[in-house]
């Protein structure tokens, strides 16, 4: 069976409706990053922090997949293929569209646990006030991997990555580590497609761009392999 890698990022999200990245000005739904991503500016302002992430959780529930999600989910069921998926975004869409094997490299927002023990995670259907807390007594906080802190899945993420026979990236800038170092992982003469409207000046040797937004950029490549 032939193994299909996806990494996704906020590029696939936004098509949905959710600005889950910086704006040209630094600035995240008008807070800086560093005071609402990273373990200090929890410890500065908890309060700020898990309303900020209260407001991104209730915005990911009123979206839906978009085409992207949905032909991801619909190769699974393609003849000779297994799909992983490994994504930098923390909304649920992958799997709100059917696909069954997702890596979240920086957590999900349906998801919380205590600051006193990461490897706990609890479902999050609703908001996180501060005061509330998990059974250990710890403050419960987003299941968020905030700059600074550890990927914990990325060796899962590069493993999958080193199996696969096509490796498709969608809506990334390719950017952000250690996300970004995933494509060293693809085995020798892997092809890889990166889907992208916006192509770079200087694209890297070997890879197929495909300038077009993930909603038609994806179908279009998976059309092609499943001609293969």
């Amino acid at each position: 069976m032939k193994h299909l890698v996806v990494l996704t990022g906020a590029g696939v999200s936004a098509e949905s409706g959710i600005r889950t990245f910086r704006d040209s000005n630094g600035l995240w739904e008008s807070h800086r990053v560093e005071d609402v991503a990273s373990p200090e500016g929890f410890a500065r302002n908890p309060e700020l922090v898990l309303d900020f992430y209260n407001q991104r959780r209730a915005q990911a529930r009123s979206v839906e997949p978009n085409a992207a999600h949905f032909a991801l989910a619909g190769f699974e069921e393609e003849p000779g293929w297994r799909v992983t998926i490994i994504t930098q975004n923390v909304d649920d869409l992958h799997e709100r569209a059917g696909s069954t094997e997702v890596i979240h490299l920086h957590g999900m927002l349906n998801k919380m646990r205590s600051v006193k023990d990461e490897s706990v995670v609890y479902d999050c259907p609703g908001d996180i006030h501060l005061g509330d807390l998990a059974p250990d007594g710890g403050q419960l906080r987003p299941h968020i991997v905030w700059f600074g802190e550890m990927v914990p899945l990325i060796e899962d993420a590069a493993a999958a990555t080193g199996t696969a026979d096509a490796l498709l990236v969608v809506g990334t800038s390719l950017q952000v580590y250690p996300a970004a170092g995933l494509l060293h992982y693809a085995p020798v003469g892997c092809p890889v497609y990166v889907i992208d409207p916006h192509q770079p000046a200087a694209g890297r040797r070997g890879i197929q761009y495909v300038a077009e937004p993930a909603t038609s950029g994806v179908p279009k490549i998976l059309r092609e392999l499943a001609s293969v």
